[in-house]
């Protein structure tokens, strides 16, 4: 009776499953015959089967002898997500390549930009900066190029910034990293897309969490996960899992950690996805290591060690060698724990040397920083020897003079001590405004930003910014050895300025400058670089914090015949919300200096008839919310 039951159930599984490839092959000959150009039709037709690795084989081989390029082009990319999934990372590339040529043999740019996408995320999952950094960077100006853009296409550069956000990340430039994200989460905001928003909220949460900001990065793992649940996405929930896991652990929260990754890794074993398995298995055995579970913690490192290095993922490798030092260093092993310490710190090296993108800006700064220090040299020696003119003066004066002649030279002697002791003071001034104007900080945020296109190969943008920032460095310098500078002059160099800094914050800064038609801007004179402090406050404490969009204008109106007037208002949050955010943050921002522009403009005016003033006016509406900032510069013409 068992014989018969076991034969009826082979032969029905033989029955089944023929009828199960005849109706593939139905499928496949429907697409081939009909020639459907859709990619979505023929995704709706395999659905099922996408996962299918000989059905897309056949469909492959099929498409290529009835030069049916849409089927191949489906078939070789679907491998390439297959082959991913499994973390068979050179097949993947491979497949996708292939599919690669196909998209822009038939001019399908969509398919294009999702496949070099696609490519750049295999060779980020292997720590292969600037293959991923290339083919992100190639899909993004691809997609941000063609007019109208579609769904697919805004979905396509919210990804590339993603990954480009996820290269940073493997570069250790958290905050860049995190500025990706926030570009990327807006257009999937805007599409609803919960996929997107899942992966965005996860990749922002790992930035604060690198960033040390411990309840941003679980807000932002819960809200992922959220996602991740209501589309039922099981790599996300896994993804999440050990992400929330390691948070807590950074938090102290060790048995809590144990439990939340525990949970999942039963679903990552059965997903067969090496790459989150092995992160998995990593999170776990770091849990269980500081519970002093060190069996079980030897036993799981190993594990996710293994994985990784079977498919060169290089962040598991290094992490789970970091783990297994600690753990040996906790067995006093110590011959063992410098070994793997070794391994990890090797390992990190490769990728590290890789990523080694910053070698052109840390000569630039070098360079930059040779020639500050140069001036500020050449500007001490100038201070010495008006110190030693005075000296060398006073005593010429003493010597020559008879007493009958004494009471003029005491009057001559203490009006050219005078003289000197200004042309002392204009010296010290020259020489304090060129460090203050040889921030460290605006630098190096300047240099980063080129960086930054340098990283992304925009090298019409670097090489712009770039020729920007010699441009006002000179200017810097030339001003060093300038009294007074024309107003237009000014006015140039504060546009150089402002573009510069507009950089840190995506060119989202408005700034217009206005003036009265009956000024010529090129006879007023005024102190070189004066007004840089003012719109430097403007952008550090008012428009910083600003969430609408920032503008800075500058008014300039004469007012008589003996006063022009210039105004300088922006519209950030206003002097008293700025007071209490450095009261919380602690922060004591160096800028180029308000005191030293006043003493500044104390010693231009000093030989004019009228003074000058400044004061700050707070913007406000009918309820007393703040506008923003207007500060008003009086400066006398004669």
């Amino acid at each position: 009776m068992k014989t018969k039951i076991f034969t009826f159930f082979l032969l029905f599984l033989s029955v089944f499953s023929f009828s199960q490839k005849k109706e593939v092959n139905l499928q496949i000959e429907y697409l081939i015959e009909n020639k459907i150009p859709s990619l979505d039709i023929i995704d709706s037709i395999l659905f099922e089967k996408r996962k299918d690795k000989p059905l897309l084989e056949l469909l492959v081989k099929k498409s290529k002898e009835n030069s049916y390029f849409q089927g191949e082009l489906y078939g070789y990319n679907s491998l390439g997500r297959h082959f991913r999934d499994l973390s068979l990372f050179d097949k993947s590339i491979d497949k996708y390549k292939k599919a690669l040529v196909i998209s822009r043999k038939t001019k399908d740019t969509i398919s294009e930009v999702k496949i070099l996408n696609a490519i750049g995320s295999v060779y980020r999952r292997q720590d292969d900066v600037r293959n991923a950094l290339n083919y992100h960077q190639e899909a993004l100006e691809k997609a941000i190029n063609i007019k109208n853009p579609k769904i697919d296409i805004k979905q396509s550069i919210s990804n590339a910034q993603n990954s480009i956000g996820n290269i940073y990340l493997s570069l250790k430039q958290y905050k860049l990293a995190l500025n990706e994200f926030k570009k990327s989460i807006v257009i999937q905001i805007s599409l609803n897309h919960q996929l997107g928003l899942a992966i965005n909220y996860k990749n922002i949460g790992n930035a604060y969490e690198e960033l040390g900001n411990i309840d941003a990065a679980l807000k932002n793992y819960h809200l992922s996960l959220n996602y991740n649940n209501q589309i039922n996405s099981k790599i996300g929930k896994i993804i999440c899992g050990y992400s929330i896991a390691n948070v807590l652990i950074k938090d102290k929260k060790y048995t809590q950690a144990l439990t939340t990754v525990d949970t999942v890794l039963q679903l990552a074993i059965k997903e067969k996805d090496k790459y989150y398995l092995s992160n998995t298995y990593n999170t776990l055995g770091l849990a269980q290591l500081n519970l002093n579970k060190l069996q079980a913690a030897k036993e799981n490192l190993e594990t996710a060690l293994n994985i990784a290095t079977k498919f060169n993922i290089h962040t598991i490798i290094v992490k789970a060698n970091e783990n297994l030092s600690f753990l040996y260093a906790k067995k006093e092993n110590y011959q063992k724990a410098y070994f793997y310490f070794k391994k990890a710190k090797d390992e990190d090296a490769k990728t590290l040397n890789e990523r080694n993108l910053a070698y052109v800006n840390e000569l630039i700064t070098k360079y930059d920083k040779q020639r500050s220090e140069n001036q500020i040299k050449d500007l001490a020696k100038k201070n010495q020897i008006a110190q030693l003119q005075i000296t060398k003066n006073r005593t010429l004066w003493i010597i020559a003079f008879s007493v009958f002649m004494l009471i003029a030279v005491v009057v001559f002697s203490i009006d050219k001590q005078k003289g000197l002791k200004n042309e002392k003071k204009v010296l010290s001034l020259k020489q304090d405004a060129l460090r203050s104007q040889m921030n460290p900080h605006f630098m190096f945020n300047a240099l980063n930003s080129i960086k930054l296109y340098i990283i992304k190969n925009n090298q019409k943008k670097a090489t712009s910014y770039l020729n920007k920032f010699s441009k006002f460095m000179r200017k810097i310098l030339e001003a060093s050895d300038l009294q007074e500078t024309s107003l237009k002059e000014e006015i140039e160099t504060m546009k150089l300025y402002l573009s510069l800094e507009n950089i840190r914050f995506s060119n989202e800064i408005s700034f217009n400058v206005k003036t009265d038609s009956s000024l010529n801007l090129e006879t007023i004179k005024i102190p070189p670089l004066v007004l840089q402090p003012f719109l430097e406050n403007s952008i550090w404490h008012g428009l910083s914090s600003s969430k609408k969009r920032k503008k800075i204008t500058i008014f300039i109106q004469k007012i008589s015949s003996e006063y022009v007037l210039i105004n300088i208002e922006d519209n950030g949050i206003g002097r008293k919300a700025s007071t209490k955010i450095k009261a919380k943050k602690h922060i004591n921002r160096k800028s180029i200096g308000i005191n030293l522009t006043k003493d500044r403009l104390t010693n231009f005016v000093k030989n004019k008839k009228n003074n000058y003033s400044v004061f700050y006016k707070d913007l406000e509406d009918k309820n007393r919310n703040s506008l923003g900032t207007k500060v008003i510069i009086k400066l006398p013409l004669s």
